[in-house]
């Protein structure tokens, strides 16, 4: 009987069950709430958890490509909102979802996403005081940055020419809530920066809930803000709504009126101003005046116009003093300066060549006696040593024994003498020497006693 069934290989089956995965419509573009655990976000940036509910979880993981997006940090526990795909992974043979969006579940974790933002911003120095730029005082030309159909610039228009007609407003009309916002207020800040005519920008919008003021706390207008060389002022929103902006901004605004006027003086004050400085320059110039004719008529009245001579005779005084002091002065001067040649003459002749000459020879004779003396008394002890050497060498000599009687005998042996110590050493009629102390014989032997004076 035929085999009609169908077998696969486990490479095999995977590829099928994958492929129905990635055909099916729903599982291509899914959405899934849930809660994250085993975070983990690789060096390469990529993440990777799991999803989880009470009864079931599922692995996920979400490409660099796509988290760099995100407006929050995912972290173990946090509830989120996440679309994407499900597939299988072949070489572990287990579907997991491939994330290609995220978002905090609810309003609570988009005010997390705003505090994590606000520490992470806040810990890279954004927010010191030490980067904030002053306000200027009389701007001549004020950029806005806002929706142009909002009642927020017409607010602002209507306070800045209300209060300094003499500035002019530049409108650039931007989105200020939905997925284009952010990136439409970065590019009119970088625009307006290009300028070289705006002294102030008002950036903002009026109120609404944190999801339609989102715009404002994304990353990339902080530091679009923070980036500006133009003072910012922030009007996001009403005076309770605080905003990433408003700690980035140079200068926050409880509202976009408020942020009008925070950018331009009102003109009944400059004008009060100007009057009170110009009474204060009248009451300064008449007083001067009246200190000046003062000082005018003191000096008509003075001896040295009405009798200048006596004003000569002063410094006529002045000068025989001055000539008196210039004389004792160059007198210690003399005496100084001869103190100190002297010094120096003694110094000179202290170290002159002829007196250290002599010194040197005084030294030199003085070494060389010590020399002499050091080699007698060595030479002395020396020739006491070669006498105690010599009177050890003649205690030892063979000669002081031989004058006692005694005698060496010596044999010739391959050209040289050799002493002869035993009577083996030589035969019947061999010649030999005897070395006596005053000469040496040569004998014959005649005859061989072998051992009668041992003993």
């Amino acid at each position: 009987m035929q085999d009609t069934r169908q077998i696969f290989s486990v490479k095999d089956l995977t590829r099928y069950i994958k492929d129905t995965f990635d055909f099916d419509e729903l599982l291509q573009n899914v959405w899934v709430r849930g809660e994250l655990s085993n975070f983990v976000h690789h060096s390469r940036g990529h993440m990777y958890f799991t999803v989880k509910d009470e009864e079931s979880k599922i692995k996920g993981v979400m490409f660099a490509g796509y988290n760099r997006y995100l407006k929050f940090i995912p972290k173990n526990g946090t509830r989120v909102l996440i679309r994407g795909s499900v597939s299988v992974y072949e070489r572990d043979g287990q579907y997991q979802l491939y994330a290609k969006e995220m978002q905090p579940d609810g309003i609570g974790s988009l005010y997390m996403a705003f505090e994590q933002l606000k520490e992470k911003l806040e810990s890279e120095g954004l927010f010191d005081e030490r980067h904030k730029k002053p306000i200027p005082l009389y701007p001549s030309r004020v950029g806005v940055i806002t929706s142009p159909t909002g009642a927020a610039v017409r607010d602002i228009i209507t306070t800045i020419r209300r209060r300094y007609p003499a500035a002019n407003v530049l409108l650039y009309p931007v989105a200020v809530q939905g997925e284009h916002a952010a990136p439409s207020i970065c590019r009119a800040i970088e625009e307006m920066n290009r300028r070289q005519d705006v002294d102030v920008l008002i950036v903002g919008r009026g109120g609404g809930s944190i999801e339609e003021l989102w715009a404002f706390n994304e990353e990339a207008v902080a530091r679009s803000i923070f980036r500006s060389q133009i003072p910012v002022i922030s009007a996001v929103g009403h005076e309770t709504d605080f905003t990433i902006a408003d700690f980035v901004a140079d200068m926050r605004a409880a509202t976009p009126t408020a942020a009008a006027e925070i950018a331009v003086p009102h003109m009944q004050v400059l004008r009060r101003r100007i009057e009170e400085l110009t009474g204060r320059l009248g009451t300064s110039l008449r007083y001067q005046v009246k200190r000046l004719r003062e000082r005018f008529t003191r000096i008509q009245r003075s001896y040295v116009l009405r009798q200048p001579e006596r004003y000569v005779m002063q410094y006529e005084q002045e000068l025989d003093r001055l000539q008196q002091r210039l004389g004792r002065a160059a007198r210690q001067y003399r005496i100084q300066k001869q103190a100190q040649w002297k010094e120096m003459h003694r110094h000179l002749l202290q170290y002159s060549p002829a007196v250290t000459t002599r010194l040197e020879r005084e030294r030199l004779d003085d070494r060389q006696k010590r020399l002499i003396r050091a080699m007698q008394m060595l030479i002395r002890e020396k020739d006491q040593q070669l006498n105690r050497q010599l009177d050890k060498l003649d205690a030892l000599s063979p000669l002081k024994v031989m004058r006692r009687g005694y005698s060496l005998v010596f044999q010739e042996a391959e050209g040289a003498e050799r002493l002869v110590t035993s009577v083996e050493q030589t035969s019947v009629g061999e010649q030999v020497a005897v070395r006596l102390v005053d000469g040496t014989l040569t004998c014959r032997v005649e005859e061989m006693k072998k051992g009668e004076n041992h003993g």
